[in-house]
């Protein structure tokens, strides 16, 4: 269930930046009275090789806990995450899409996935594509949050989260269904060739650290969804986590991981600590 949550958290990545930031997916933050530097890690949520670079096993000696987006630790994260993962409403995909999409999706699922969309029927479209990711990445992928976590516990650190399993999968309630199931359908009309093209693509501009290719990337995949709704899935998101982070820093050296997209641009999470006075900068 935990390989699933992770594929679930990969949909979140990468949405793109308003502003140049520089390439590194490392950062060090320090000032506004800190007594020890805290660290920002962008992650890539599944990778076929996710083994950490040795500036941020650096990083991990140097700090006393780590933050994710969500504690993956919490003993109900398995219970909470089932509920979430269901339409409102007793919404379904098939009630959503016309006979010929379902029956498009279905085949494509039973195909890649192995299962008809008839046992996902009630699951929110867009979590739904997600499990397709290592289908698309074409190997048994690897968690860089599982990586991070086997340093913590092996230090006999604390892990937390930023924020809740239930606020995190309840932003698939705030975008339209049917927005959700018409990228579903768009995905299973194009094919596994295009999905691995674009997966490996992604893969190899996060391993060299190119955020501005990344945001290139999902420029040219113009997939309106997420584009039109990166308020909910990275800005509010953003600005709701700075608080958490000043909290922990100012009073435990820590190690925050988030998705790389949460990184750069006007609104990024190294902008807004910037704003608020901390000095953040690349570590090569």
């Amino acid at each position: 269930m935990k390989k699933i949550f992770l594929t679930i958290l990969s949909l979140c990545v990468f949405v793109g930046y308003s502003q140049k930031t520089e390439n590194a997916l490392l950062w060090k933050i320090t000032g506004k009275g800190m007594k020890q530097p805290s660290y920002l890690f962008g992650t890539m949520h599944l990778l076929c090789d996710a083994e950490l670079s040795p500036a941020v096993k650096t990083a991990m000696d140097n700090t006393k806990q780590l933050y994710l987006e969500i504690n993956m630790e919490d003993p109900a994260l398995q219970a909470k995450m089932m509920q979430g993962m269901m339409m409102k409403n007793g919404q379904k995909m098939s009630k959503i899409a016309s006979a010929e999409d379902f029956k498009l999706v279905s085949d494509f699922l039973n195909d890649n996935l192995g299962m008809p969309a008839a046992l996902l029927d009630s699951f929110k479209p867009a979590l739904v594509a997600t499990l397709l990711m290592p289908k698309f990445l074409g190997c048994a992928p690897q968690s860089v949050e599982q990586e991070l976590m086997e340093i913590t516990k092996q230090q006999n650190e604390k892990i937390h989260g930023l924020e809740t399993i239930e606020k995190q999968l309840a932003l698939f309630d705030a975008i339209p269904y049917e927005e959700q199931m018409a990228e579903l359908v768009k995905m299973a009309k194009e094919g596994v060739e295009k999905q691995t093209a674009e997966a490996k693509k992604m893969e190899t501009l996060y391993k060299n650290q190119d955020l501005q290719g990344l945001a290139a990337l999902m420029t040219e995949e113009e997939n309106k969804m997420y584009g039109a709704h990166a308020d909910i899935m990275l800005t509010e998101r953003n600005q709701s986590w700075i608080a958490g982070i000043e909290a922990a820093a100012k009073e435990t050296p820590t190690l925050f991981a988030v998705g790389a997209a949460h990184l750069g641009g006007e609104t990024g999470v190294i902008n807004l600590l910037r704003k608020k006075g901390y000095k953040v900068e690349a570590v090569k």
